[in-house]
């Protein structure tokens, strides 16, 4: 694409005499060679930035100044935003996982059952696994080894993984599960009696909406009584755990090593640092933002921003840790004066 093509689809501008100039791909300021496209925002990578080789690269109107000579510009207000329209312009086959077999091909060694529905476009490779009365939309690929249970529906245009495995769950369209994922297994719900832990029957499902996202090795658990929820547009990371009638709204993002235990109601819109952990039955407002490796205890208002073990809101959390930092320091300053008067 031309660097004018270019700003147009991603919301930016360019100087015309770059205006014609052809870029291929994107790749980083260090790796980048004369038609790909990289992106600046960070100070951390000047010494980068002068040393590149780039086409074009996408910064915003504040670092303009320091692009060498021979570099075009894309400035843009949100670089970020920019880019991500870029490189889905300038390489739509890295948006969602392809399969590596002829496209709405149903491999012979893929085991079907005669009752399974598969609209036509749908691509299946060897060795995946199709249950009884399961129904899948067109354009949606079903990876080797994926297994899907009896029952459940899945929408078009969907991704599903290498070793994935559906049970009790019904997706909508455009959604992607990386390898590993599991969805729809039993939560994890037991009562201490005389003869020891009893199991607690699950009986909900997984409703997963359209266009969600769910990293490698994330597990989204069966509702016990009530269906566990994932609401559209929202993107998952690796290494999530979702317990049994969890609620999560509309475009949440949840990032890596989250661990959400039962019943926690989510609302949409809300962002989530990696490692945090929720207690059950809590319930976080829409928008509501949790910094990383925090733990939720309590219900968090629409729109807070909070963090800390325990969770709470953010200037009291940094506040906290400002006066943990300063006691030691307090502690030695007393001890001296104490030695002092000792000594006189």
């Amino acid at each position: 694409m031309t660097l004018a093509e270019l700003s147009s689809v991603c919301g930016a501008s360019v100087s015309p005499e770059h205006a014609g100039r052809i870029v291929r791909g994107i790749a980083s300021l260090d790796e980048a060679g004369p038609e790909s496209l990289s992106f600046f925002d960070n100070l951390r990578y000047e010494s980068a930035l002068r040393a590149s080789r780039a086409g074009a690269v996408v910064v915003a109107q504040r670092f303009a100044a320091l692009v060498p000579e021979g570099i075009a510009t894309l400035i843009a207000a949100k670089p970020g935003l920019c880019l991500a329209h870029a490189g889905r312009a300038l390489v739509p086959e890295a948006i969602a996982p392809g399969s590596d077999f002829e496209s709405g091909s149903i491999s012979a060694q893929a085991s079907i059952h005669a009752t399974a529905q598969l609209e036509d476009g749908v691509t299946v490779e060897p060795f995946a696994v199709i249950g009884p009365n399961v129904s899948i939309g067109r354009g949606t690929i079903v990876a080797s080894g994926a297994s899907i249970a009896a029952g459940c529906q899945i929408g078009r245009d969907c991704r599903i993984g290498p070793q994935v495995s559906i049970q009790h769950a019904l997706i909508g369209n455009g959604v992607i599960l990386h390898p590993g994922v599991r969805i729809g297994q039993d939560g994890f719900g037991y009562v201490a009696g005389p003869q020891g832990l009893l199991k607690q029957v699950q009986v909900g499902r997984v409703i997963i909406q359209d266009h969600v996202e769910i990293g490698a090795n994330t597990t989204v658990d069966r509702g016990a009584v009530r269906d566990t929820v994932v609401g559209e547009g929202t993107k998952i990371d690796n290494l999530v755990q979702i317990a049994h009638n969890v609620v999560i709204g509309r475009h949440c993002v949840i990032v890596g090593q989250v661990g959400i235990a039962g019943s926690v109601t989510i609302g949409n819109g809300v962002s989530v640092g990696g490692q945090t952990g929720f207690n059950g039955h809590v319930t976080v407002g829409d928008g509501a933002q949790i910094a990383a490796v925090s733990v939720v205890a309590t219900d968090v208002p629409a729109g807070a921003r909070w963090g800390g073990v325990p969770a709470r809101p953010v200037k009291d959390w940094l506040r906290d840790m400002a006066a943990l930092t300063r006691q030691p320091r307090e502690r030695r300053k007393t001890a001296g004066r104490d030695d002092g008067n000792d000594d006189a």
